[in-house]
Order: structure tokens, then C-alpha cells, then sequence
């Protein structure tokens, strides 16, 4: 199955771009390259629980394993020593990529409460935009009644655009809800 977003990318949202930015070939033209969603795990290296549950919440979100971040240093203040799991993180691409953007704009953002729209003011300056969630709940595929703790995830959307214009006019075209501002 090819993914809605994918074709639409290609048949729309490129000549528009191209329109936009006065690009002179279809590759000039900004396309997302790769998303992370990471998670900061605090109480990982002392609960066991915690690292085995929000596995299992990244996989059924992103729908592939993630992998588990390791402490590179000893932090005494923080009671980490190195090698100790501090986070867990997935890196999407292509197909799966597409299908977890198209869920996060039109399904996941809408969700929550009080919402008016993301951060235009999220990029790096390269292109790329990160979003902070506080829940997990917006996600569809989490069941309130399995999850022990509340914990939110990053999101970092890298692209090949140039200027952080460029990279907002795609992820606009894409659907992303920018607030005003």
C-alpha cells in the first residue's frame, strides 16, 4: 500500500514548492528525510519497569523498536552511572515515516486539549523542527487503562531544506497545524 501522504507529497505539495521558491529541478525541493521520536527516561536506572513500558508504548506509536539510549558518563549529582539506560528513541524513515507523520498531524495533534496549533518558532535554522509532547495519550494506538505514568517524548522532524522558511512552507503543506503567532 502506498501512503497518502507519500503521493500526496509528490503530486501537490512538490510543484507548489517548486512555484513557491522559484526551483528550476523537482530535487531542489525540500522533502523530510527522517523523524526521531526520543524519550527521556530519568527514573530508568532505577526502575526496570519504567525502561520495559515505555518500549513497548515507542514500538506500538511508531510501530518499530526502538532502541535504548545509554549513559555515556557517570553523573553523581544525578545517581547515573555510565553505561546505565537513560532514554529510548526510534529513527522513522520512509514508508514508516510517512504513516507515522500522517498520524501524528491529523489524528494525534488534534487530541490535545486545548490545542491551537504547534510553534512556528521550532526549527533550528537548518530546515528541521522539533516538537515536545507532554502525553502519550494522544497517540490512538495507547489504551489509557495499560499505561503506569504520564511521560511525554520529542519528536524531531529532519528535512533537506535549506532555510527554516523553506522547511515550514513543507511541513505547512503537509498538514502541520503552525499557530499564529
Amino acid at each position: 500500500m502506498v501512503d497518502q501522504l507519500k503521493t500526496f507529497y509528490t503530486e501537490k505539495i512538490v510543484p507548489k514548492l517548486m512555484e513557491q521558491f522559484q526551483y528550476s529541478n523537482i530535487h531542489q525541493a525540500p522533502k523530510v528525510v527522517k523523524v526521531t521520536v526520543n524519550r527521556g527516561l530519568g527514573e530508568a536506572s532505577q526502575n526496570a519497569k519504567a525502561l520495559e513500558s515505555s518500549l513497548s508504548e515507542l514500538a506500538m506509536i511508531t510501530g518499530q523498536k526502538p532502541v535504548v539510549t545509554r549513559a555515556k558518563r557517570a553523573i553523581a549529582g544525578f545517581k547515573i552511572r555510565q553505561g546505565m539506560p537513560v532514554g529510548v528513541m526510534v529513527t522513522l524513515r520512509s514508508g514508516r515515516m510517512y504513516a507515522f507523520l500522517n498520524r501524528l498531524i491529523n489524528l494525534a495533534l488534534p487530541r490535545i486539549r486545548d490545542f491551537r496549533g504547534v510553534s512556528p518558532k521550532s526549527f533550528d535554522g537548518r530546515g528541521n523542527y522539533t516538537l515536545g509532547l507532554r502525553e502519550q495519550l494522544i497517540f490512538p494506538e495507547i489504551d489509557y487503562d495499560s499505561i503506569d505514568q504520564i511521560r511525554g517524548m520529542d519528536i524531531s522532524i529532519v528535512t533537506t531544506a535549506n532555510t527554516d522558511e523553506e522547511g515550514r512552507a513543507l511541513l505547512k503543506e503537509m498538514g502541520m497545524p503552525f499557530r499564529d503567532n
